[in-house]
């Protein structure tokens, strides 16, 4: 009896054995299958740094040799050297940001240099009294006297502009359509009411033919439209005089003129910050004119200031090696330090 007893507890313990090494080894397998999954991820971690560091390498030695233009900033000219430059009202300042840099002088006397404006700058061109212009685009009449003299324009973008429309900044009317101002400038619409307004009679003013400003209202703005002819007192000389007859309290409130978007606000607020603050630019189709809608085009009324030379210059020439330095990344470099927006 007594040896059956100890058969059976020898049993168990041998049972009770078992069932610990079978946990001992179910542990160790748990603990392996961790070690083993803990070495997997590590692998994986450094094949996958290595793999990426490789293509990074790779990556760094594509782009080897295409480092960004370095702008110099040594003097390219002196003033004896410079060729003869004209300039409308608006692109004064960049020109004279250009001739600072190129000439490194910073004390250049532009109040007796001799600067026009923009058509009498055509003129001057087309009699070869200069070597280049940058102004608006060549109106008619000019295109026909550079044909009358046998002189063909080359006309260059070297910074984006846009052409737009102000009002007083008391004017309700925040944004026109495209229609609705051709047909202000056209006579058909003539009471601010009937485009969002108070009852008041618009009077739309107008600049001289032949000025940059009125050369654009006519090609980028009415196009096949009609143009009314203002009366006399709407007819008005200068971009600085239409600012100042829009803000007035007293009588600017119907008005409504047009301009560049760099003279309307760079240009004219360092002439005059308080007047330039009584106007208002308006959006036209909804979308207001600021250095992105025109960089980007999305504003309707977009251009540029232009170079014009000389088509028969050649490479060597003068008037084509100034221009091809106002388009190089230092040229527009000086355009954007200027406040223009870039072509490139």
């Amino acid at each position: 009896m007594e040896s059956n007893e100890n058969i059976k507890n020898e049993n168990n313990n041998q049972n009770n054995d078992k069932k610990e090494n079978k946990e001992k080894l179910s542990i160790f397998t748990t603990i392996l299958i961790i070690i083993l999954v803990i070495l997997l991820c590590v692998g994986a971690y450094f094949l996958v740094t290595n793999i990426y560091e490789k293509n990074l390498n790779k990556e760094d030695d594509t782009n080897i040799g295409e480092v960004k233009e370095e702008i110099s900033t040594e003097p390219i000219y002196t003033m004896e050297t410079l060729p003869k430059i004209d300039a409308s009202l608006a692109t004064q300042p960049l020109v004279e940001a250009f001739m600072k840099n190129f000439t490194g002088n910073d004390n250049i006397d532009f109040d007796n240099y001799g600067f026009t404006n923009t058509h009498p700058g055509y003129v001057k061109l087309i009699n070869d009294e200069v070597d280049l212009i940058v102004v608006t685009e060549p109106s008619q009449e000019e295109l026909e006297l550079a044909k009358e003299k046998g002189v063909e324009l080359e006309v260059i973008p070297v910074v984006k502009e846009g052409f737009v429309f102000y009002v007083n900044a008391d004017n309700k009317v925040d944004s026109l359509t495209v229609e609705q101002i051709q047909d202000i400038y056209s006579g058909k619409i003539t009471n601010w009411k009937d485009v969002g307004g108070e009852d008041l009679e618009i009077k739309a003013y107008q600049r001289p033919v032949n000025s940059g400003s009125q050369t654009g209202m006519l090609s980028l703005v009415m196009k096949d439209k009609e143009l009314m002819t203002p009366p006399k007192e709407n007819l008005v000389e200068t971009m600085a005089q239409i600012i100042n007859l829009v803000s007035m309290y007293d009588n600017g409130e119907n008005s409504i003129g047009y301009s560049y978007y760099y003279y309307a606000t760079t240009m004219y607020e360092t002439i005059d910050e308080s007047v330039a603050s009584r106007i208002k630019l308006l959006g036209v189709n909804g979308i207001k004119p600021n250095s992105k809608t025109i960089k980007d085009d999305s504003y309707p009324f977009t251009t540029a200031y232009y170079i014009v030379i000389n088509k028969a210059d050649d490479e060597n020439s003068p008037a084509r090696k100034l221009a091809n330095q106002m388009l190089s990344a230092r040229g527009q470099q000086v355009a954007k330090e200027a406040g223009y927006v870039p072509v490139k």
